[in-house]
């Protein structure tokens, strides 16, 4: 089937001109993605390009958000800087949601997952978070303690504790992510959790929970009596 422009539509085909006519929520994911491409390869316009982009992923603009530069310039019509202008959109609607879902008070397991999991959920590697809180627990701050690999991140302990003297911690809570989906701790996590708890009790800084967050669940080691 020969390829027919984008120019060459009628203009209220035209992504572009639809958006800026009917307003963004009328397009369709491919659309927008066209957009952020400009245009197509000899064989496809931006749309239909687009289009194949998200069949790839089955229409999950959260996976396509998995995808990094290199597997986004397999695909013919894509280079290096169309694949660069995907990744900052997605990751710009990430930061978005994360924002969105800021809470400056812990008060359950739900709030830290509510928290942490759209900055964790498209990881495709092990991220240890820790949020440092005071007595009201309210967050001090909120950072990453470490980052790894497919199944296993390490923690420097004397670090983590370093950090919340300095910012008067009395509390902590602790969370890291599983890529695999599975929410189940591993003996290591447990082990950690242990070595964690055992070291803020030497300086009274409680550890309170620590969550093992995947994309659509969480495990609660408060909630689930292992703390």
């Amino acid at each position: 089937m020969k390829k027919v422009p984008i120019k060459s539509w009628a203009l209220d085909d035209r992504p572009r001109e639809k958006l800026l006519d009917k307003g963004r929520e009328i397009l369709s994911s491919a659309e927008l993605l066209a957009i952020l491409i400009s245009s197509g390869n000899k064989d496809e316009s931006a749309v239909d390009l687009s289009k194949r982009i998200l069949r790839s992923v089955d229409e999950n603009i959260n996976e396509l958000a998995k995808m990094s530069v290199e597997s986004l310039r397999q695909f013919k019509g894509i280079g290096k800087a169309k694949a660069v202008k995907i990744v900052t959109a997605l990751e710009l609607g990430r930061r978005r949601k994360y924002e969105a879902s800021a809470i400056s008070k812990i008060q359950s397991s739900s709030d830290v997952f509510d928290m942490m999991m759209p900055l964790l959920e498209d990881k495709p590697h092990e991220e240890f978070w820790v949020l440092y809180l005071n007595n009201s627990n309210k967050i001090l701050s909120r950072e990453m303690c470490s980052k790894g690999g497919i199944t296993a991140t390490v923690v420097d302990i004397r670090l983590l504790y370093k950090r919340a003297i300095e910012l008067s911690a009395v509390g902590l809570v602790i969370c890291h992510n599983h890529p695999s989906g599975d929410k189940s701790p591993s003996i290591s996590d447990k082990e950690l959790t242990t070595k964690i708890k055992q070291a803020g009790d030497s300086l009274d800084i409680k550890l309170l929970d620590h969550l093992i967050i995947t994309e659509k669940s969480y495990f609660s080691f408060a909630d689930n009596g292992e703390i």
